[in-house]
Protein backbone atom coordinates (compact mmCIF):
# COMPACT_ATOMS: atom_id res chain seq x y z
CA UNK A 1 0.00 0.00 0.00
CA UNK A 2 1.29 3.84 -0.97
CA UNK A 3 2.08 6.25 1.55
CA UNK A 4 -0.29 8.27 -0.42
CA UNK A 5 -3.03 5.07 0.32
CA UNK A 6 -2.81 5.08 3.97
CA UNK A 7 -3.59 8.90 4.35
CA UNK A 8 -6.45 8.80 2.53
CA UNK A 9 -8.81 10.00 4.30
CA UNK A 10 -12.57 8.60 3.49
CA UNK A 11 -15.02 10.38 1.20
CA UNK A 12 -17.82 10.52 4.15
CA UNK A 13 -15.08 11.96 6.55
CA UNK A 14 -14.01 14.47 3.99
CA UNK A 15 -17.73 15.53 3.34
CA UNK A 16 -18.13 15.84 7.01
CA UNK A 17 -15.00 17.75 7.41
CA UNK A 18 -15.98 20.56 4.58
CA UNK A 19 -19.36 20.76 6.36
CA UNK A 20 -18.52 21.37 9.62
CA UNK A 21 -15.80 23.90 8.06
CA UNK A 22 -18.72 25.48 6.07
CA UNK A 23 -20.62 26.05 9.01
CA UNK A 24 -17.65 27.37 11.67
CA UNK A 25 -17.55 29.94 8.11
CA UNK A 26 -21.30 30.74 7.76
CA UNK A 27 -20.84 31.27 11.19
CA UNK A 28 -18.10 33.61 11.40
CA UNK A 29 -19.65 35.43 8.30
CA UNK A 30 -22.57 36.20 10.64
CA UNK A 31 -20.94 37.00 13.91
CA UNK A 32 -18.68 39.44 11.22
CA UNK A 33 -22.08 41.21 10.08
CA UNK A 34 -23.92 41.29 12.99
CA UNK A 35 -20.83 43.11 14.51
CA UNK A 36 -20.92 45.29 11.30
CA UNK A 37 -24.76 46.06 11.45
CA UNK A 38 -25.20 46.88 15.11
CA UNK A 39 -28.58 48.39 15.16
CA UNK A 40 -29.57 51.80 15.47
CA UNK A 41 -30.40 52.60 19.56
CA UNK A 42 -33.53 54.64 20.70
CA UNK A 43 -32.08 57.38 22.38
CA UNK A 44 -34.71 59.69 24.88
CA UNK A 45 -33.17 62.86 23.24
CA UNK A 46 -31.04 63.91 20.44
CA UNK A 47 -30.00 67.22 20.39
CA UNK A 48 -28.57 68.62 17.51
CA UNK A 49 -26.59 71.88 16.79
CA UNK A 50 -25.57 73.31 12.90
CA UNK A 51 -22.51 75.18 12.75
CA UNK A 52 -21.46 77.62 10.31
CA UNK A 53 -19.08 77.99 6.72
CA UNK A 54 -16.14 76.00 7.67
CA UNK A 55 -14.62 72.88 6.31
CA UNK A 56 -13.51 69.47 8.07
CA UNK A 57 -10.00 70.41 7.99
CA UNK A 58 -10.59 73.57 9.56
CA UNK A 59 -12.38 72.42 12.28
CA UNK A 60 -10.83 68.62 12.85
CA UNK A 61 -7.56 68.48 14.39
CA UNK A 62 -7.95 72.17 14.59
CA UNK A 63 -6.07 73.85 17.97
CA UNK A 64 -8.86 76.10 17.97
CA UNK A 65 -11.12 73.70 18.21
CA UNK A 66 -10.21 71.72 21.58
CA UNK A 67 -13.54 70.88 22.94
CA UNK A 68 -14.84 69.46 19.44
CA UNK A 69 -12.02 67.50 18.92
CA UNK A 70 -10.60 66.43 22.78
CA UNK A 71 -14.17 65.94 24.04
CA UNK A 72 -17.05 65.30 21.44
CA UNK A 73 -14.53 63.71 18.50
CA UNK A 74 -11.97 61.69 20.95
CA UNK A 75 -15.12 60.58 23.45
CA UNK A 76 -17.82 59.74 20.44
CA UNK A 77 -17.83 59.46 16.85
CA UNK A 78 -16.23 61.44 13.69
CA UNK A 79 -17.69 61.33 9.96
CA UNK A 80 -14.46 61.73 8.31
CA UNK A 81 -15.96 62.06 4.82
CA UNK A 82 -19.41 64.07 5.79
CA UNK A 83 -20.43 66.50 3.11
CA UNK A 84 -23.08 69.38 2.72
CA UNK A 85 -25.46 69.40 0.24
CA UNK A 86 -24.91 73.35 -2.10
CA UNK A 87 -24.41 76.56 -0.94
CA UNK A 88 -25.21 78.97 0.44
CA UNK A 89 -26.46 78.65 4.01
CA UNK A 90 -30.03 78.67 3.72
CA UNK A 91 -30.56 75.95 1.36
CA UNK A 92 -28.71 72.77 3.08
CA UNK A 93 -30.67 73.93 6.53
CA UNK A 94 -33.92 73.06 4.71
CA UNK A 95 -32.41 70.08 3.64
CA UNK A 96 -31.06 68.89 7.05
CA UNK A 97 -34.56 69.66 8.48
CA UNK A 98 -36.94 68.43 5.83
CA UNK A 99 -34.94 66.61 3.27
CA UNK A 100 -35.11 69.07 -0.01
CA UNK A 101 -34.16 72.93 -0.48
CA UNK A 102 -38.10 73.39 -1.30
CA UNK A 103 -36.78 75.85 -4.45
CA UNK A 104 -34.97 78.05 -2.30
CA UNK A 105 -31.33 78.93 -3.47
CA UNK A 106 -30.35 81.81 -1.90
CA UNK A 107 -30.24 83.53 1.76
CA UNK A 108 -33.03 85.66 0.83
CA UNK A 109 -35.71 86.10 3.42
CA UNK A 110 -39.11 83.91 3.06
CA UNK A 111 -42.52 84.63 3.84
CA UNK A 112 -42.81 81.85 6.94
CA UNK A 113 -44.58 78.51 6.69
CA UNK A 114 -44.90 78.92 2.76
CA UNK A 115 -44.49 75.25 2.46
CA UNK A 116 -46.55 72.34 3.56
CA UNK A 117 -43.87 69.73 2.93
CA UNK A 118 -42.97 66.65 4.94
CA UNK A 119 -40.45 67.88 7.25
CA UNK A 120 -38.43 66.07 10.68
CA UNK A 121 -40.97 68.72 13.09
CA UNK A 122 -44.10 67.98 11.18
CA UNK A 123 -43.00 63.79 11.65
CA UNK A 124 -42.48 63.85 15.18
CA UNK A 125 -45.46 65.60 15.72
CA UNK A 126 -47.91 63.23 14.00
CA UNK A 127 -46.42 60.60 15.50
CA UNK A 128 -47.19 62.00 18.91
CA UNK A 129 -43.06 62.65 19.84
CA UNK A 130 -41.75 65.64 21.08
CA UNK A 131 -40.27 68.16 18.91
CA UNK A 132 -38.20 71.55 19.22
CA UNK A 133 -35.84 74.22 18.50
CA UNK A 134 -33.98 76.36 20.31
CA UNK A 135 -32.71 79.35 18.13
CA UNK A 136 -30.31 81.91 19.99
CA UNK A 137 -31.11 85.62 19.65
CA UNK A 138 -34.82 84.95 18.49
CA UNK A 139 -36.62 87.82 19.89
CA UNK A 140 -39.61 85.77 21.43
CA UNK A 141 -40.91 82.22 21.07
CA UNK A 142 -42.09 81.75 17.65
CA UNK A 143 -41.31 85.09 16.16
CA UNK A 144 -40.96 85.04 12.71
CA UNK A 145 -38.89 88.29 12.09
CA UNK A 146 -36.29 87.73 9.40
CA UNK A 147 -32.61 88.80 10.97
CA UNK A 148 -32.06 90.99 14.30
CA UNK A 149 -28.86 92.97 14.36
CA UNK A 150 -29.16 93.51 18.27
CA UNK A 151 -28.51 89.93 19.06
CA UNK A 152 -27.22 88.24 15.63
CA UNK A 153 -30.15 86.25 14.51
CA UNK A 154 -30.66 85.08 11.22
CA UNK A 155 -34.12 83.36 10.38
CA UNK A 156 -31.81 81.41 7.45
CA UNK A 157 -30.32 79.66 9.89
CA UNK A 158 -34.06 78.36 11.23
CA UNK A 159 -35.50 75.85 8.74
CA UNK A 160 -38.22 75.65 10.83
CA UNK A 161 -40.15 78.78 10.03
CA UNK A 162 -40.74 77.46 6.69
CA UNK A 163 -42.87 75.07 7.21
CA UNK A 164 -47.15 75.31 8.15
CA UNK A 165 -47.47 71.95 9.63
CA UNK A 166 -44.71 73.08 12.59
CA UNK A 167 -46.50 75.28 15.68
CA UNK A 168 -44.86 78.40 15.82
CA UNK A 169 -44.87 77.99 19.68
CA UNK A 170 -42.23 75.07 19.11
CA UNK A 171 -39.64 77.62 17.99
CA UNK A 172 -37.79 78.86 21.69
CA UNK A 173 -35.69 81.68 22.58
CA UNK A 174 -32.23 79.48 23.61
CA UNK A 175 -33.00 81.07 27.16
CA UNK A 176 -35.52 78.50 27.07
CA UNK A 177 -33.24 75.48 26.78
CA UNK A 178 -33.53 73.70 29.58
CA UNK A 179 -31.24 72.76 32.68
CA UNK A 180 -33.01 69.72 33.81
CA UNK A 181 -32.46 67.72 30.72
CA UNK A 182 -35.11 65.44 31.07
CA UNK A 183 -37.70 68.11 29.59
CA UNK A 184 -36.07 68.11 26.16
CA UNK A 185 -38.32 67.37 23.33
CA UNK A 186 -37.50 63.96 21.76
CA UNK A 187 -35.52 65.68 19.00
CA UNK A 188 -34.56 69.04 19.45
CA UNK A 189 -32.20 71.56 17.05
CA UNK A 190 -30.18 74.46 18.61
CA UNK A 191 -29.04 77.36 16.19
CA UNK A 192 -26.43 80.05 17.66
CA UNK A 193 -26.27 83.34 16.84
CA UNK A 194 -24.68 84.50 13.66
CA UNK A 195 -21.45 84.97 16.10
CA UNK A 196 -21.33 81.52 18.03
CA UNK A 197 -22.06 79.26 15.51
CA UNK A 198 -18.71 80.95 13.39
CA UNK A 199 -20.10 82.44 10.71
CA UNK A 200 -19.23 86.07 11.68
CA UNK A 201 -16.90 85.32 14.41
CA UNK A 202 -13.24 82.53 15.23
CA UNK A 203 -13.31 78.52 15.64
CA UNK A 204 -12.49 78.88 19.53
CA UNK A 205 -15.77 81.47 19.69
CA UNK A 206 -17.71 78.53 18.06
CA UNK A 207 -15.97 75.70 20.04
CA UNK A 208 -16.14 77.98 22.92
CA UNK A 209 -19.85 78.20 22.94
CA UNK A 210 -21.12 75.35 22.31
CA UNK A 211 -18.64 73.71 25.64
CA UNK A 212 -20.06 76.37 27.67
CA UNK A 213 -23.64 76.10 26.30
CA UNK A 214 -24.25 72.37 25.40
CA UNK A 215 -21.13 70.51 27.80
CA UNK A 216 -23.02 69.85 30.42
CA UNK A 217 -25.98 68.42 28.39
CA UNK A 218 -23.22 66.27 26.37
CA UNK A 219 -21.69 64.94 29.62
CA UNK A 220 -25.51 64.04 30.98
CA UNK A 221 -26.09 62.34 27.56
CA UNK A 222 -23.52 59.65 28.14
CA UNK A 223 -25.18 58.02 31.32
CA UNK A 224 -29.12 59.01 30.06
CA UNK A 225 -29.73 57.27 26.77
CA UNK A 226 -29.07 61.01 24.93
CA UNK A 227 -27.22 61.99 21.87
CA UNK A 228 -25.67 65.28 20.69
CA UNK A 229 -24.97 65.95 17.28
CA UNK A 230 -23.03 68.46 16.26
CA UNK A 231 -22.67 69.26 12.46
CA UNK A 232 -21.94 72.41 10.13
CA UNK A 233 -23.98 73.86 7.00
CA UNK A 234 -21.38 73.87 4.46
CA UNK A 235 -17.40 74.14 3.94
CA UNK A 236 -16.27 77.32 3.32
CA UNK A 237 -16.28 76.86 -0.77
CA UNK A 238 -13.07 75.65 -1.47
CA UNK A 239 -12.91 72.22 -0.27
CA UNK A 240 -15.86 70.38 -2.29
CA UNK A 241 -18.56 71.16 0.78
CA UNK A 242 -16.30 68.81 3.09
CA UNK A 243 -17.55 69.76 6.49
CA UNK A 244 -17.24 68.60 10.29
CA UNK A 245 -19.71 65.94 11.74
CA UNK A 246 -19.31 64.33 15.24
CA UNK A 247 -21.46 62.01 17.15
CA UNK A 248 -21.44 61.89 21.28
CA UNK A 249 -23.39 59.99 23.89
CA UNK A 250 -24.19 57.08 25.66
CA UNK A 251 -24.73 54.70 22.72
CA UNK A 252 -21.79 55.88 20.33
CA UNK A 253 -18.87 54.34 20.35
CA UNK A 254 -15.65 56.48 22.08
CA UNK A 255 -13.17 57.36 19.35
CA UNK A 256 -15.02 55.73 16.74
CA UNK A 257 -14.78 57.10 12.94
CA UNK A 258 -16.46 56.65 9.78
CA UNK A 259 -14.91 56.86 6.69
CA UNK A 260 -18.28 56.38 4.79
CA UNK A 261 -19.86 59.35 2.52
CA UNK A 262 -22.81 61.16 4.27
CA UNK A 263 -24.39 64.33 3.81
CA UNK A 264 -27.45 65.77 5.62
CA UNK A 265 -29.77 63.86 3.99
CA UNK A 266 -28.29 60.98 5.65
CA UNK A 267 -28.10 62.68 8.98
CA UNK A 268 -32.04 63.99 8.93
CA UNK A 269 -32.59 59.49 7.70
CA UNK A 270 -30.74 58.97 11.17
CA UNK A 271 -32.69 61.46 12.83
CA UNK A 272 -35.40 59.72 11.82
CA UNK A 273 -34.89 56.24 12.63
CA UNK A 274 -32.97 57.34 16.10
CA UNK A 275 -36.70 58.19 16.82
CA UNK A 276 -38.93 55.79 15.78
CA UNK A 277 -40.16 56.97 12.89
CA UNK A 278 -42.11 55.16 9.98
CA UNK A 279 -41.83 58.13 7.95
CA UNK A 280 -39.22 60.25 6.15
CA UNK A 281 -38.94 63.25 4.50
CA UNK A 282 -37.73 64.12 0.93
CA UNK A 283 -34.14 62.72 0.01
CA UNK A 284 -34.24 60.52 3.39
CA UNK A 285 -36.47 58.20 2.07
CA UNK A 286 -33.92 56.98 -0.52
CA UNK A 287 -30.93 58.15 2.15
CA UNK A 288 -29.31 55.34 4.27
CA UNK A 289 -28.49 55.47 7.87
CA UNK A 290 -25.05 56.42 9.69
CA UNK A 291 -23.21 53.48 10.88
CA UNK A 292 -20.20 51.87 12.50
CA UNK A 293 -20.58 54.13 15.26
CA UNK A 294 -22.69 52.88 17.25
CA UNK A 295 -21.97 50.35 20.33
Amino acid sequence: MSVLSRVKRPRRALTALGVTAGLAAASVGLLASSAQAVALPTPDHVVVVVLENHAYSQIIGSSSAPYINNTLKAGGANLSSSYGITHPSQPNYLAIFSGGTQGITDDSCYTPQFSSAVNLGSELIAASKTWGSYNEGLPSEGSTVCTKSSTKYAQKHNPWFAFSNVPLNTAHTFTQFPTDYTTLPKVSFVTPNLCNDMHDCSVSTGDTWVQNNLGAYATWAQTHNSILVVTFDEDNGSSGNHIATVLYGQHVTPGSTSSTTYNHYNVLRTLEDLSGLTTHAGNAASASDITGIWN
